[in-house]
């Protein structure tokens, strides 16, 4: 028996000294080569001709054009995507349905198509020889190559972002306290934002900062149904790509810059929802009791 409690434990996968290092010095290579490197070469290169050339090209009239819309598209695609995910995620974690399988795979549509082929399929509805494109264009309703199509673009390509953070911890959570709070006579909106959006906001923020980046940063599908017209329908990717093909390297780095920064805080806010978050999956007895009373 003694000899049975004495005998050493097999060494588990990854326990070895060498394949711990290796492991950890292949991960920090790849690491310093994919994404170090090229966030400090864009800012070496956003300032290699100086403060003054950085200055001007972010108060030049095309950059400030491309960055007000890439707001704008921002402030409408986040929230409309957001409500979007809030109500799907409602739907399929808190009532059977017939299609609910298929609403989820729909949802995971835009994740498993390239923007591309979104912004051409935005062609062939919208555009002059698409579905709609007739009718739109008879009525002087402009979609494409203007500022609703790159919006539509927008908001399709970054839909799934809200939904997906939402719907695994609202599964996980459950129904027990909603059904609580609709057996003590609560309403379904009252249910909602005493219970249910308390205990999923920070899941809830943490995908509307993930939505935002990328709505920000959106080239492909953009890009197809935009005209790529500058001063007029270019977002800040679309801006640096025309600096870049007009030889100003300087100017696209600098206006990339902006697009790093905006990564560099979206990752600061991802981490701090994390740690906000962490071990908020399903509440405490006391607290989820007091979240039904107030319910009611």
């Amino acid at each position: 028996m003694s000899a049975i409690a004495t005998r050493r434990k097999p060494p588990r996968i990854g326990d070895g000294p060498v394949f711990r290092r290796s492991l950890i010095g292949v991960v920090l290579v790849l690491v310093a080569i994919l994404i170090l490197a090229p966030l400090i070469i864009i800012g070496v290169e956003a300032f290699s001709k100086g403060w003054q050339v950085y200055r001007d090209t972010i108060a030049h009239p095309d950059t400030r054009h491309a960055i007000m819309l890439t707001v704008l598209t921002a402030l409408v695609a986040v929230p409309v995507n957001t409500a979007f995910g809030i109500a799907a995620a409602w739907a399929i974690t808190k009532f059977d349905f017939w299609g609910r399988r298929f609403l989820l795979v729909v949802i995971e549509i835009p994740f498993s198509i390239s923007p591309i082929v979104a912004g051409v399929a935005y062609l062939f509805v919208y555009g002059l020889q698409g579905i709609f494109g007739p009718v739109l264009d008879a009525y002087g309703i402009k979609i494409l190559f203007a500022i609703p199509g790159i919006i539509l673009a927008s908001m399709f390509v970054t839909a799934p972002f809200v939904a997906r953070e939402l719907i695994p911890l609202m599964q996980a959570q459950g129904r027990d306290l909603e059904e609580a709070a609709t057996s003590l006579g609560a309403s379904g909106w009252r249910t909602f934002f005493a219970v249910t959006l308390p205990n999923v906001k920070w899941a809830l923020l943490y995908g509307v900062v993930l939505c935002n980046a990328r709505v920000m940063g959106e080239f492909g599908a953009v890009s197809v149904v935009s005209g790529n017209i500058r001063g007029q329908t270019n977002t800040l990717p679309l801006h640096i790509e025309l600096l870049y093909h007009d030889y100003q390297a300087a100017g696209a780095f600098a206006s990339a810059s902006i697009l790093a920064l905006i990564a560099v805080f979206t990752i600061i806010a991802k981490v701090a929802l994390e740690r906000q978050g962490a071990g908020r999956v399903r509440p405490r007895a006391p607290e989820a009791a007091n979240l039904a009373e107030k319910a009611s």
